[in-house]
Order: structure tokens, then C-alpha cells, then sequence
């Protein structure tokens, strides 16, 4: 890995090595208020507004982090979910005069990134008590639109961290989350500590494939089915318990608040010519 300064005041990036690499997004997460031109709230799952996605506990320490908590409220827990833009899918349909029928992607909103190929890197601090898990991930605005991933986009799990162990797990799903979905490389490795705590999670998609990096090594390689379409960047949180039912899973009770995910930067890079 080759290594990127952006200045003397944020942390470095690690590139692939035998590339020419050129920034073309970035948060820093700078100042004291979340930049709302290129993050939004995810608050709907599959169309469902789902009860524990929240745009609350999302907010910047003054020291170029950001910070996602988890939040308790009379029992019940909630943590936010960022992203730059949107799935046609989660948006609940809407009902138009005196039809029956809904239009299922209710109303268009704009994207604030969109991206295609390149380098997607988060500098990050897990959290620390059990219950929920966070997220460094990229996502098609039509996956599963056709039973043709290269048209319609992945899921490209570059980061999923669900237990305490530092263990992690990467890979894809493609043709939407039912009896058609299907995936590949997923796998399951844990992060060696660092002296600061932080940790690099990284993915270079081009159409080639996608290879993916922690903490400057490689981890895993997937030929395809490689997305030819733009897709937005995820950093989400979310509560266990949840997806089948209205109640925390018991671990969520054991947490001690607070207790964060802690991102310290996340940049995209493309390849450019020698």
C-alpha cells in the first residue's frame, strides 16, 4: 500500500500500490454540525419506515470525528444510519386521488454522491458494547430491479462489524433480499488491535473486480459480477432485535451508554492515467 497526505492535521490514506490515485470525495468531518449536502438519514427499510433508524445521535466532536451513538428511550434503542443516497426500494409508495394503486419509489430524491469504480476508504473506531453492529458499505439506487447485477448494482459490504471480537465480515449480494438474492465472497476475519484504536477498511471496485483491505492487507478478492452502474456510500449503525420483532435484543440490554461508532474520515479515489 502506498501512502496518501492529505495534510498535517488528518490521518493518511492507504492506496493500492501500483496506481495513480486521485482524491475525488471526502468528509474529514470537520467543525460541529454534520455536512447535510453529502450525508442524508436512512429512515425506511424495504418501503417500512423502520422504528429504531433515527437522525438523532449523529455528531462531530470537535476533533474531525464523527460520531454515531447508540440511544436508549424508555427501553428502546435507536441508532442513525448516513448515506449519499437512496434505493428505490425503501421509499414507501404513495397513493395518487382516488386510485388504488401506489407508486412504489413514492417521490424522487436527489442523490448527493453517486460513484462508480475506484478507491472507498473509512478510518474508524468500533464500537465497544453489544447489541448492534456498524457498517462501511456501497449500494445501488436499483439493485434488484433486473436479475442483472452488471445493470442493476450490488451490495458491496466492505465493512460489517456485528460481535465484540473484532471480527469482521465483507463481500456481496446481489437480486434484492429475496428468494432471488444471491452473493459471493462473503468472509469472516478479525482486525489485530492498534495502538489508537482505529482502524483502515478499504475497496478498490474497478471492472476487474473488487479487492478488499484492513489496515493496509489485503483480505479478499471477487472477480464479479462487477456493478457497471453509480451507487452510494453507506456508514450506518443499526440495533439487533429489530428485524423480527419490536423488542431489543437481549445483549442491547447489557450495553453501557454511551457508546459509539467513530468515523474519522471516509474519501473516495479513482485511478487515473500515469
Amino acid at each position: 500500500m502506498e501512502q496518501f497526505v492529505l495534510d498535517q492535521q488528518h490521518a493518511p490514506s492507504y492506496l493500492p500500490s501500483g496506481k495513480h490515485w486521485q482524491l475525488v470525495w471526502q468528509d474529514e468531518f470537520d467543525g460541529d454540525t454534520l455536512d447535510r449536502s453529502k450525508w442524508n438519514f436512512r429512515r425506511h427499510l424495504l418501503q417500512q419506515p423502520h422504528p429504531t433508524f433515527t437522525d438523532e445521535g449523529a455528531t462531530l466532536d470537535g476533533n474531525s470525528n464523527l460520531l454515531l451513538a447508540l440511544i436508549e428511550k424508555d427501553g428502546q434503542y435507536y441508532s442513525p444510519h448516513l448515506q449519499t443516497g437512496y434505493n428505490y426500494f425503501d421509499r414507501p409508495g404513495e397513493r395518487h386521488g382516488q386510485s388504488k394503486f401506489t407508486w412504489p419509489i413514492a417521490r424522487f430524491q436527489e442523490h448527493q454522491f453517486l460513484h462508480r469504480f475506484g478507491y472507498y476508504e473509512i478510518r474508524c473506531k468500533l464500537q465497544t458494547q453489544p447489541g448492534w453492529w456498524s457498517a462501511f458499505w456501497l449500494q445501488s439506487p436499483t439493485i434488484g430491479a433486473s436479475p442483472d447485477p452488471v445493470r442493476t448494482g450490488v451490495e458491496i459490504d466492505i465493512m460489517e462489524n456485528f460481535k465484540r471480537d473484532g471480527e469482521v465480515t465483507s463481500g456481496l449480494i446481489w437480486g434484492g433480499y429475496g428468494p432471488d438474492s444471491k452473493g459471493a465472497g462473503r468472509i469472516r476475519y478479525k482486525v489485530e488491535e492498534t495502538e489508537d484504536g482505529y482502524h483502515y477498511f478499504g475497496l478498490d471496485w474497478s471492472p476487474n473486480g473488487y479487492v478488499f483491505y484492513a489496515d493496509g492487507k489485503e483480505t479478499c478478492r471477487i472477480d464479479g459480477p462487477v456493478s457497471e452502474v453509480e451507487q452510494f456510500i453507506l456508514v450506518t449503525t443499526e440495533c439487533m432485535g429489530y428485524r423480527n420483532g419490536d423488542q431489543p435484543d437481549e445483549q442491547l440490554r447489557q450495553a453501557t451508554l454511551p457508546d459509539f461508532f467513530t468515523v474519522d474520515h471516509v474519501r473516495v479515489f479513482d485511478e487515473v492515467p500515469k
